[in-house]
């Protein structure tokens, strides 16, 4: 056995150790060259190893010949050959065989390609193929010239990647080439060009990059139509360390319509697209953020807002919470500044809010929680829609004093098995009672929506501008128990009671003056194959169901997804409008080591129809990988209408690194 160091590429490491074992070996101390004779093996300081007969290396690697070559670069990366010979950064390999799937089947190589000659050139890393053959498990299916490809070794290289194919009803067959560009080990893009057969040719590109201390992200496409009409879309991400208390963030997401993202298979059923700017400060004890927004609308109406109906120029916020005063007594001062730009109007508004927070835990395990504030409201309306249905301008302002007391008693018994606690639960919120035309009537807020997620909370309206008025009650009891191995129960349900005249809100959320519909929620998590909740709503009167949303996951590698909304929907107190019922499904299933499918589905139960559907074969091979999918997206939307989509994926596996 002798030691040596560069001993031969194709593409074995030639800057590590080697050993070499053969029947006969002859080393030359004057010019440093190694010959051997009858079977020789050589393994590199990496494990890979190589075997051959009657060999000649020289003393620094840089030629090497040799017969009955067998290399093998990995756990199933391995080449063959009658003969190799390396001048240079060259090496070649004639009548050779190579392969990324050896002795990974019992039924032979999955794939192997055979070429009357291999060139591996170390100085780029790529190896080349002439007049090569491609085999599927031993049967012929395609021939090439020449072709080449980077070495495994090779993270990263620019070059085409495998391209891709689908197929919809509108568009007819998208065969998509992608490009995948290497600038360097933190950036690199991929291009890609669709053509299809229905419409223009589609441009894709996509672009990444990180430094030491930021995140740069960018997706895009652009095609010129049939119809003469330029469409595209672009979704930027960034995001900026400015040190270790502060960040800022770019992101930008736009498109030419409202339908291109849809129609074109970009549409993640966003509800509007949103762009802008946003630098955070952090502190100890305290919170900035300055952020900008303009958004652009994808849905054809707005009847339940959850933006506002312009875009936001500026949004100031900073939040700073003290150390104890006392005991847990702490105080939290919050000021916010807004800005919104619409169709012919706009809005200014500051707000300032001071507030002191006490806890207390008292004999008994009672726990009670004070909390006093003082909010002052300055707006400036340009032309705003108010509550009373008049258009507004000019400065308006409101001051909020507002406090609550919250009590609560946890009773815990603990078994041999399960821990138990049961905790009932009261808070009294007062708020000075407002004039109602105070208020603009779409400023940033969308209404209020009963649930037990707002119960115990300041303000149940979402956004700032609408505000709580007057005096109200929550109270409500938590059961919940877990166990040593981990499972869970909960069950919750409670009620809010307003004190005083409730401003007018939409008959289906579940306030009323007085007493509120009854709301709960139940969940169980056997911390294995098992976790299912739901929440519920329930007439005050009849106790009547007035809505429910359940979702359950059962199982885990194979498991089945199941998630339901239903809503009981008035136009008034004595007209039903049609239910809300949504349903929604999701299962997969790994039929084998490496066959599995997945399955996705939405129903409207309203009107009887799929709102979209979609499932994929997949097959994971440990040399190659595919997968046969489809999706139907029955949306009918402006210029769309319900698509089809047929897609089909394939790439090779090579020591666990997908190509």
């Amino acid at each position: 056995m002798l030691g040596m160091a560069n001993a031969y590429a194709l593409p074995l490491d030639v800057n590590s150790p080697k050993t070499i074992k053969s029947e006969k070996i002859e080393y030359d101390i004057k010019t440093g060259t190694v010959k051997t004779t009858g079977k020789t093996e050589i393994t590199n300081a990496a494990g890979q190893r190589m075997t051959l007969k009657d060999s000649y290396m020289s003393g620094r690697g840089q030629e090497l010949s040799g017969d009955d070559i067998k290399i093998w670069l990995g756990q199933h990366v391995y080449v063959e050959s009658d003969n190799i010979t390396r001048n240079g950064d060259d090496t070649i390999a004639r009548h050779a065989s190579f392969t990324a799937c050896y002795d990974c089947d019992k039924f032979g190589n999955a794939w192997k390609i055979n070429a009357s000659k291999i060139v591996h050139d170390m100085s780029d890393r790529m190896l080349s193929f002439h007049n090569m053959v491609y085999y599927i498990y031993d049967v012929p299916v395609l021939y090439l010239p020449y072709y080449t490809m980077p070495d495994p070794g090779v993270k990263h290289k620019s070059g085409l990647l495998i391209p891709n194919m689908e197929s919809t009803n509108k568009m007819g067959l998208q065969i998509n080439i992608p490009l995948y560009l290497y600038l360097s080990n933190t950036h690199d893009a991929t291009f890609t060009l669709s053509y299809l057969t229905k419409e223009n040719p589609l441009m894709q590109a996509e672009h990444r990059l990180n430094l030491a201390h930021s995140e740069f992200r960018t997706r895009g496409s652009y095609t010129h139509n049939r119809a003469g009409e330029d469409r595209w879309h672009i979704f930027n991400d960034d995001v900026i360390e400015l040190g270790e208390y502060a960040r800022a963030s770019i992101f930008i997401a736009r498109a030419s319509d409202k339908t291109y993202l849809q129609k074109y298979g970009f549409y993640e059923d966003q509800p509007y697209l949103d762009s802008g700017a946003r630098v955070e400060l952090f502190g100890r004890s305290s919170y900035a953020v300055a952020d900008a927004h303009i958004f652009q609308e994808l849905r054809s109406s707005r009847r339940n807002v959850s933006v506002p109906g312009g875009n936001i120029l500026p949004n100031i916020r900073g939040v700073y919470q003290s150390d104890p005063l006392f005991a847990e007594t702490y105080f939290t001062l919050s000021g916010d500044v807004l800005g919104i730009v619409g169709d012919g109007t706009s809005s200014q508004r500051m707000v300032g809010e001071a507030r002191v927070t006490s806890p207390w835990t008292l004999w008994g395990g009672n726990r009670i929680t004070a909390s006093v504030a003082a909010r002052y409201d300055l707006y400036n309306f340009n032309n705003v829609d108010m509550v009373d249905g008049d258009k507004y301008s000019g400065l308006k302002n409101r001051f909020l004093p507002n406090g609550y007391v919250e009590w609560g008693l946890p009773f815990i018994k603990s078994g041999a098995n399960w821990t138990q606690t049961i905790e009932p639960r009261a808070r009294l919120t007062m708020v000075r009672k407002t004039s109602q035309d105070e208020f603009a009537q779409n400023n940033d807020s969308a209404g209020t929506f009963l649930s037990d997620t707002v119960l115990f909370s300041d303000n149940r309206f979402a956004g700032y501008d609408l505000w709580e008025n007057g005096t109200f009650a929550d109270y409500g009891v938590r059961w919940a128990a877990f166990n040593n191995d981990g499972r869970t129960v909960e069950v919750f349900l409670g009620q809010s009671y307003d004190l005083t005249d409730r401003a007018a809100t939409d008959i289906n959320s579940g306030f009323h003056d007085g007493a509120s519909d009854y709301v709960g929620r139940v969940g169980f998590n056997n911390s294995d194959w098992l976790d299912i909740s739901s929440r519920f709503r329930f007439d005050r009167d009849s106790f009547n169901l007035r809505h429910a949303e359940t979702s359950a996951v059962i199982g885990k590698e194979n498991y089945i997804t199941i998630g339901h909304i239903w809503a009981r929907q008035f136009i008034d107190a004595q007209t039903l409008a049609p239910d809300i019922n949504e349903a929604m499904i999701g299962t997969g299933f790994r039929i084998t080591d490496r066959w599995s499918v997945q399955f996705n589905a939405i129903y409207n139960w309203t009107e009887n129809t799929f709102l979209r559907h979609s499932g994929t074969l997949f097959y994971n091979h440990p040399c190659y990988y595919l997968s046969l999918g489809y999706r139907r997206d029955n949306a009918v939307r402006e210029d769309y209408e319900g698509n089809t989509t047929i897609q089909f994926r394939f790439g090779m596996t090579i020591d666990g690194q997908k190509y």
